[in-house]
């Protein structure tokens, strides 16, 4: 079972895709869940890192959580730091109750903004969730959102995302190349940092440290000549 937004949040959204379209995607989610369920691989999640010079509003100052559920396939992914005016229990119809730490929605990206997206970090291996990290999860299935939010499955922590980020096959390489991303080893931490308008910024700072750092000994010897 797929999660739709409630209707009149769609404007809000600014949906520009049908959720017969999203539920395709979230299908793949799923299969690739599915297929893996007995032996995932290793964690395969990276973050892209707006570069500062990426002008397009939908991933200004963005970092992206990104994997690839289909070998062959493009990447999905969601946008980790753009929280919204709108709560999970008011967005997804008959939901119920949802606790407060897992009401706020997020911003996951310009496809299919009426889907919701959610991780989740535990221990416990949900059967219909793709493994992204060791301990993080990506699903859009809504028996296990309903799960969580009764308290059934218990979670370290959570984060609900209107819509999603996709690439064709390539495409995003096409992008790194042409230097719009920096792509970096996802952190779980960072994920479901408190405070997710600190972690584009903190980001951009760690990578800007570590260029200075392998700099450094190089500007050191120029300056020797």
């Amino acid at each position: 079972m797929f999660i739709c937004v409630h209707q009149r949040f769609l404007q809000f959204f600014k949906i520009a895709y049908g959720c017969i379209l999203t539920m395709l995607a979230v299908a793949l989610l799923l299969q690739a869940a599915s297929a893996h369920a007995a032996d995932v691989p290793l964690a395969n999640g990276v973050f892209l890192v707006a570069k500062p010079v990426i002008a397009d509003p939908n991933f200004r100052e963005t970092v992206v959580l990104i994997t690839e559920p289909l070998i062959g396939g493009g990447p999905i992914g969601v946008i980790v730091n753009r929280p919204v005016a709108a709560r999970l229990s008011e967005a997804v119809p008959g939901l119920g109750s949802v606790p407060e730490a897992f009401d706020q929605i997020y911003g996951g990206g310009p496809v299919a903004r009426n889907q919701v997206l959610f991780l989740v970090r535990t221990r416990e291996r949900p059967e219909r969730g793709l493994q992204v990290l060791t301990d993080v999860y990506l699903s859009g299935d809504r028996e296990l959102l309903e799960k969580i939010v009764r308290g059934d499955m218990k979670v370290a922590a959570f984060r609900a995302y209107a819509g999603y980020s996709g690439w064709a096959p390539e495409q995003l390489q096409s992008e790194i190349t042409l230097g719009g991303w920096y792509v970096i080893q996802a952190d779980a931490d960072m994920i479901f940092a408190a405070d997710a308008a600190t972690i584009w910024p903190e980001l951009i700072r760690r990578i800007n440290a570590r260029s200075t750092k392998f700099m450094a000994p190089r500007d050191a010897l120029a300056a020797r000549y």
